[in-house]
């Protein structure tokens, strides 16, 4: 008696709001910012760490890049001493917990999700971020693969950092292939909103 089901954040209204198209640096390294985000538990469990790690090596490969992490938990203290003894604290910054309006624009505005969770349901985080155009970059636990296409969608962490990193390299240097998972990523994710939410447990009762 196991149903699987989604859950969603926004309404057919949120549809009606700009988007921010995105712009990657591509080859030409032009100054343009390279944002990645990181929004949950700053637990063992969603590896914060390894976010900070991916964009540490992106950062030494030369690479215009920022990191925002979003939430609270018992590995803040670790995070800060790793960015501090590894002298990131001008790429990595820990923004604790914010309100939902801080997260909705922090997804407006960076062009990658990263989550390199060990386990999941149906992360609500990832589907967030697809729904404002930031490119979830997430390791294929629970249903993640499929929410992503198995990588069409986004970006599917193998937790082997080099084969990460580039993989990262590879969309922030040929921005089409970026914008074209973007755009089915936003495509897919606007199929789940509330409204659609309240009809589908409407129809269990039926």
């Amino acid at each position: 008696n196991i149903k699987p089901f989604f859950t969603a954040t926004y309404s057919e209204i949120d549809k009606k709001q700009e988007i921010i198209k995105k712009e990657l640096p591509g080859l030409n390294f032009d100054g343009t910012l390279v944002k990645l985000l990181f929004v949950g538990t700053l637990s063992e469990g969603k590896r914060p760490l390894y976010a900070i790690q991916l964009v540490e090596k992106l950062h030494q490969k030369g690479y215009p890049v920022r990191l925002e992490l979003f939430g609270e938990g018992n590995e803040r203290h670790t995070l800060e001493n790793y960015v501090k003894a590894q002298k990131l604290h001008e790429v990595v910054f820990l923004k604790g917990n914010q309100s939902k309006e801080m997260i909705h624009k922090a997804y407006m505005e960076n062009h990658f999700l990263v989550l390199p969770s060990k386990s999941e349901g149906w992360p609500k985080v990832v589907a967030e971020a697809m729904f404002w155009n930031c490119l979830p970059v997430a390791t294929p636990v629970s249903c993640v693969s499929m929410m992503l296409d198995h990588g069409n969608r986004g970006v599917l962490l193998t937790m082997l950092l080099n084969t990460d990193v580039q993989q990262l390299e590879k969309l922030i240097e040929t921005p089409g292939e970026y914008q074209q998972k973007t755009e089915k990523a936003l495509s897919w994710s606007r199929e789940f909103t509330v409204e659609k939410f309240d009809a589908e447990i409407q129809k269990l009762f039926l």
